[in-house]
């Protein structure tokens, strides 16, 4: 072997002990591949908004051709941040008195081999009142900002959050509700499919009303059937704060089966709940026209969804029996 071919062998060893490969690029498992999660962008939480709450929607009534152009959104975010469908599409599919609804529903496998078959559904609903017959300033449009793109918006970073990091146990369902302000008929709906598959969900949670912060002095966010599960102890203990407390407010107008959640806990008996940050006693907007972008406070958006990113984390990534129902 002549000694420039010699040398030649010694660098293209080196290299690959270096580096994994002779290309230098690092091999899968090297440290430098781990994919970071995508920081919570007030801007991008501001973008969103602005989508859902845009007079081109009409309100997102069910059954519009706004609503529609809501879903087609949400379709085209799975698409470009890869989460697949949960069903055959995105799309699930329901009759409505007038026209047809549909969930959009997108899925992240865990990647446990055990694990994996515990269903965690983090779900809001997309859908709002449409055209409402007070008008305001000339204003028709219920735009519903904090009812529910506020929800809507917190489900999308967050898929983008667990998308990115991929480090989940347990699988995922990002599930976007239609139809939830005809009562509760596209979650109820999803809720019967997926029991009619034989598939049992480990936990749901329902993101309703997170666009505006509570009562000075007030827990980041209320849990409603605070007493039902382990669920609001489970998060609490995950995220190592209290990012959800108990609401007497909530108690007392049953808010519990007031949402999409309540169909999940009829269907299985299982932890589903719904959190929300807005205390309805102080916030004068609900489904009237004035309950648009203007009013939304984005860093506190911004700020609960990153609180509830490790509280999720531990719900979606802890041991089993932790989670429970109270008798």
């Amino acid at each position: 072997m002549k000694i420039s071919t010699l040398f030649l062998a010694i660098i293209l060893v080196v290299s690959c002990k270096n580096h994994g490969r002779i290309d230098g690029k690092p091999e899968s498992n090297n440290v430098s591949s781990i994919q970071k999660p995508p920081v919570i962008s007030v801007e991008e939480i501001k973008t969103k908004m602005e989508f859902f709450t845009s007079d081109k929607l009409m309100g997102r009534k069910s059954g519009t051709p706004g609503q529609v152009k809501a879903g087609e959104y949400i379709e085209d975010f799975f698409t470009s941040n890869n989460i697949v469908p949960y069903f055959q599409t995105y799309r699930d599919s329901f009759p409505l008195k007038e026209g047809v609804g549909f969930n959009v529903v997108g899925y992240l496998e865990g990647n446990d081999v055990v694990l994996k078959n515990d269903i965690v559904i983090l779900g809001a609903h997309y859908d709002h009142i449409g055209i409402s017959k007070n008008i305001v300033d000339g204003d028709s449009i219920a735009n519903g900002a904090n009812d529910d793109a506020s929800g809507t918006v917190a489900i999308l970073e967050l898929a983008k959050h667990f998308k990115a990091l991929n480090n989940n146990k347990r699988s995922v369902v990002f599930a976007l509700f239609d139809a939830e302000e005809m009562g509760l008929i596209g979650s109820k709906h999803m809720a019967e499919r997926i029991k009619s598959d034989g598939s049992v969900p480990y936990a749901m949670i329902n993101f309703e009303l997170v666009g505006v912060p509570g009562a000075p002095g007030s827990e980041l966010s209320f849990i409603t059937g605070y007493d039902v599960s382990t669920l609001p102890q489970v998060l609490n203990n995950a995220a190592k704060d209290t990012v959800v407390g108990f609401s007497e407010l909530a108690k007392k107008y049953q808010l519990f089966k007031s949402s999409d959640n309540y169909g999940f806990y009829q269907a299985f008996n299982m932890p589903a709940h719904a959190i929300s940050t807005t205390d309805l006693a102080l916030f004068q907007y609900y489904h009237t026209v004035d309950d648009e972008y203007d009013k939304m406070d984005f860093d506190h958006m911004k700020n609960f969804i990153e609180k509830m990113i490790p509280a999720l984390d531990g719900l979606i990534n802890g041991p089993r029996g932790e989670l429970k129902m109270n008798e």
